[in-house]
């Protein structure tokens, strides 16, 4: 499914904006779907749309690799269980080593697998083989941290990858559509900017309240266990 025309200009806050993708995914209600949120934005535009579709929610850390002296700029991103995207061009007009790109790589899937297991607790992860998976974050600007996740998915063999976010850059929507086997992005604006751009209430999502989340959905067996 290719991105689709939405002619609102801004979402209220992350949970209408998981609304908004709930209602292009609904064909998927009922279905074996295990919704993957990128942490920590992601997390509660993921929760509603597990919630409307009645589907299981996960954690799946992605972690940029920040050039050298602009840690801000996306060389590319790697998750905990080694996905990795890399972006060559950027590298190589850049300059960047070897020695540094492998350096900060170690540095980060160490954070993504610190933060991953702290968000987790004591929870398995859940199962990714034979079922439809759905990668939501609450944008997409470079597009490099869900690029690594897609990649990351890839590996446990779906039976479906679907991308889902409210909004992402023309560019970073044509390179997902490589990496996944259905994109849903219902704003696809002509000029970009920021992803906080186009929310109203756009307040960082701290750790407690992503932890909170991943409670709400844990498995009930698990919840009572030892009662």
């Amino acid at each position: 499914m290719e991105e689709q025309a939405w002619f609102g200009s801004r979402f209220r806050d992350r949970i209408d904006a998981g609304r908004v993708l709930a209602e292009r995914l609904s064909m998927y209600r009922g279905k074996d779907v295990l919704v993957l949120g990128i942490p920590r934005g992601g997390l509660p535009v993921a929760a509603e749309v597990a919630r409307r579709l009645g589907a299981e929610l996960d954690v799946l850390v992605a972690r940029k690799l920040g050039a050298p002296g602009q840690p801000e700029l996306a060389i590319g991103a790697v998750t905990a269980n080694g996905g990795e995207f890399v972006d060559e061009e950027v590298v190589a007009y850049l300059g960047v080593s070897e020695a540094y790109l492998q350096r900060v790589r170690e540095e980060q899937m160490g954070e993504a697998r610190r933060r991953e297991a702290r968000f987790r607790g004591d929870r398995p992860a859940e199962r990714i083989r034979d079922r439809i998976v759905m990668l939501v974050d609450d944008g997409l600007a470079t597009g490099a941290t869900m690029r690594a996740a897609a990649r990351s998915v890839r590996k446990h063999r779906p039976a479906l990858l679907v991308v889902a976010v409210p909004v992402g850059s023309r560019e970073a929507c044509a390179a997902l559509r490589e990496e996944a086997d259905e994109l849903v992005c219902p704003l696809v604006p002509d000029s970009f900017g920021a992803v906080g751009y186009f929310y109203e209430d756009f307040e960082p999502t701290e750790d407690a309240e992503v932890e909170s989340i991943l409670r709400e959905f844990t498995p009930r067996a698990t919840a009572t266990a030892g009662r």
